[in-house]
């Protein structure tokens, strides 16, 4: 072998094992902590550093702070409603249209119902389930009777006003007014 071809050789060598030893190291930082080497005692990995797939949380599934026995509960943040019987199963659950005003997370009881009303946005509603009030505004499940949503212009709200009702469709609507009744519990969750 000549020397020029002995030193492309070595050149060839080192880069391949500089490439070899930048792919390791690539490799080993994206091993979760306890797999394939071992961890420093005393030393957690800082949270979020993970590389591997979050698992997301079933939107449907029942929050776990959402209390015990026949009740309402309401997320906020998932905009959801779930109709929970005393043996916790689930009869029914769906999304919801949120008001312009939230109740604060707790516990509440049904306090008033109406076959049918005018909203505070001036929609006709139907199977009204009245349980909480903010600031003298009412808060409640409705359904839009026109599911469309589209007030009439004279009677659409200004931006400003304030508004109380938790919209569901109409098929969401009977099951609510069949199990919500007076002194159902509601548990409105984050």
């Amino acid at each position: 072998m000549s020397a020029s071809s002995s030193g492309i050789v070595a050149g060839l060598t080192a880069a391949a094992l500089t490439a070899v030893g930048y792919l390791a190291h690539q490799a080993a930082e994206t091993v979760p902590a306890g797999l394939g080497r071992v961890a420093k005692a005393g030393v957690t990995p800082a949270a979020g550093t993970s590389k591997a797939p979050q698992v997301k949380r079933d939107p449907r599934a029942l929050p776990g702070d959402s209390g015990k026995g026949a009740r309402v509960v309401y997320s906020l943040r998932g905009d959801r409603v779930w109709l929970v019987a005393g043996d916790e199963a689930i009869s029914r659950t769906f999304e919801v249209d949120p008001s312009a005003v939230d109740p604060a997370p707790g516990t509440y009881a049904v306090t008033s119902r109406s076959n049918s009303a005018t909203g505070s946005d001036g929609i006709q509603v139907e199977h009204v389930v009245r349980f909480a009030g903010v600031d003298g505004v009412v808060i409640g499940f409705s359904a839009a009777v026109d599911e469309s949503g589209t007030p009439a212009p004279a009677v659409t709200p200004a931006p400003n006003v304030r508004t109380g009702g938790i919209r569901e469709s109409r098929l969401d609507g009977d099951a609510m007014w069949t199990f919500a009744t007076i002194g159902r519990t509601v548990v409105v969750v984050r």
